[in-house]
């Protein structure tokens, strides 16, 4: 049996796309980097490699973070799981201190029971 390959998405819920919001205060070559390890992220889980906390970890209650390092500051991209190996993109952060700050994660679960209400009818 073949696996399914896991695909990103992303959080759009009242109009609004959290990621995309953070994405474009980056700079350009921010962004490249951004999207570059969200790839690379992709190319490990669909190879079915191992995944250093360096680069991801889980946070609490199925909430996981991807770890982007930019030249002066950390960027990160919070996520989850969901049902088809699709990982959602919540959205993103600079991340000022050395503990992801509880409010990003608070927003990540807030995001993704809006995603979960909006897309309630792909379960079924």
């Amino acid at each position: 049996m073949l696996k399914n390959k896991y695909r990103i998405e992303f959080v759009e819920v009242d109009n609004t796309k959290p990621f995309e919001d953070f994405i474009l205060n980056l700079s350009t070559s921010e962004r490249a980097k951004v999207f570059e390890t969200i790839n690379y992220f992709l190319e490990l889980k669909n190879a079915n490699l191992p995944i250093k906390e360096k680069l991801s970890k889980h946070l609490q209650d199925g909430i996981f973070e991807l770890r982007v390092f930019l030249s002066n500051k950390i960027a990160r991209t919070l996520y989850f799981y969901q049902i088809g190996s699709r990982i959602i993109i919540t959205h993103g952060f600079i991340k000022k201190s050395q503990k992801t700050p509880p409010r990003e994660i608070f927003r990540a679960k807030e995001l993704r029971k809006k995603y979960l209400e909006k897309h309630s009818h792909d379960q079924l």
